[in-house]
């Protein structure tokens, strides 16, 4: 007899209430063992979101405590990068395009979306190879894409120049803000305040790069990593993963995430990346400063799509901090949670963002916010 497959099929066994109990119980069992506090970073946002949705935090031991990371590509990217993007969207003749979440996230004076309603014709993309279709719809306009994201996206984009390439079309012109994993993971660890003992590594990420670009980190910092998926049963076997092994002293990188994450990742992609995109000598971060060697930039063979080249004269490129009462940057380095924030929920809301870690679906004060009630108590 056939059976249809629903939606709900693939993760149900991943939220079932009698795993999540038996695994909270083996984690009270592991964390009385421990010798230490157990602070985990989740790099990623949808590990974020997951964690806020689910309650998870409050039913972990209280020697075994979620902190934040810098894996929200919305959260760290810096205003004078939405400034440039804001410029081209107001050059003549010119459509920019993007993904959803940047679109409202501010720059120093405004947001792509303000821009917008001022008559800029500025558009969001469902994937990035709908930039190629509107280039060709408008041949007398400059279309932009402004591309954004960590390694999960960036194969995308290289799509896009790929098909470019081949395509004849003229008018199609790339910004990349693509930025790397393992950096500010290197950042944080190196600033000397972080109290970051274990990570949860990205599981999308991870799916391109495989896990092998976070055993290095593991090594240099003596830390257990686990890649691990989003669903509640997910995060909860990664935790039990990294109490095992920080109990062995564990210096080494593990994958929960199996049944899609490898050592080596997705060959073709990173293959595709290197042919088009090459690494920047230095990225500014929103919240965490300058970091080298860590985002990517067209190669130089490429210039002619690069907007960054072509249009250079039309672009500004001073620095500019986040506002004065905005904790975002204290949050991406795992040194405070968003209700340590004085505005948060009161100035700053997701409909009025001050801060980029409450604009994007991804950032840690929506994701505080959109599943609220919270205290120190509820949520570590």
């Amino acid at each position: 007899m056939k059976m249809d497959l629903q939606l709900k099929d693939l993760f149900e066994g991943f939220r079932d209430p009698r795993v999540i109990r038996s695994l909270k119980s083996q984690i009270e069992q592991k964390a009385q063992k421990l010798d230490k506090k157990l602070y985990v970073m989740e790099v990623c946002g949808g590990h974020t979101h997951s964690i806020m949705k689910y309650g998870l935090g409050q039913i972990l031991p209280e020697n075994i405590e979620f902190v934040h990371g810098p894996g929200c590509p919305v959260c760290v990217m810096p205003k004078e990068r939405i400034d440039q993007a804001i410029d081209l969207a107001r050059m003549e003749d010119t459509i920019l395009v993007t993904l959803g979440d940047m679109i409202r996230v501010p720059g120093s004076k405004y947001s792509l979306a303000q821009v917008r309603a001022q008559g800029a014709d500025v558009r969001a993309l469902y994937t990035p190879l709908d930039a190629l279709k509107i280039a060709k719809e408008n041949p007398e306009k400059n279309v932009v894409f402004f591309a954004i994201g960590f390694e999960t996206t960036t194969p995308m984009s290289a799509a896009l120049m790929e098909q470019l390439t081949q395509s004849g079309v003229q008018n199609l012109f790339l910004h990349i803000n693509h930025v790397l994993v393992p950096p500010p993971i290197e950042a944080i660890m190196d600033s000397g305040d972080a109290k970051v003992n274990a990570f949860i590594a990205p599981s999308h990420v991870s799916v391109i790069t495989g896990a092998k670009i976070y055993k290095p980190l593991s090594k240099r910092y003596g830390t257990p990593i686990v890649v691990a998926g989003f669903e509640p049963v997910d995060i909860l076997e990664s935790i039990s993963m990294l109490a095992d092994m920080a109990l062995q002293n564990s210096d080494d990188t593990a994958i929960q995430y199996s049944r899609f994450v490898s050592d080596e990742g997705n060959l073709k992609a990173q293959k595709m990346i290197e042919k088009y995109m090459q690494t920047r000598e230095h990225f500014r971060w929103r919240g965490l400063g300058d970091i080298p060697q860590s985002a990517l930039k067209l190669r130089p063979e490429y210039a002619r799509y690069d907007a960054e080249v072509r249009f250079a004269e039309h672009l500004s490129d001073t620095p500019v901090d986040d506002h004065k009462q905005c904790i975002c940057g204290d949050i991406l380095k795992a040194r405070a949670k968003p209700f340590d924030c004085k505005v948060f929920g009161k100035a700053c809301t997701p409909g009025t963002p001050l801060g980029s870690c409450m604009v994007s679906s991804e950032g840690a004060c929506n994701a505080y916010f959109r599943f609220g009630n919270l205290t120190t108590e509820g949520q570590r």
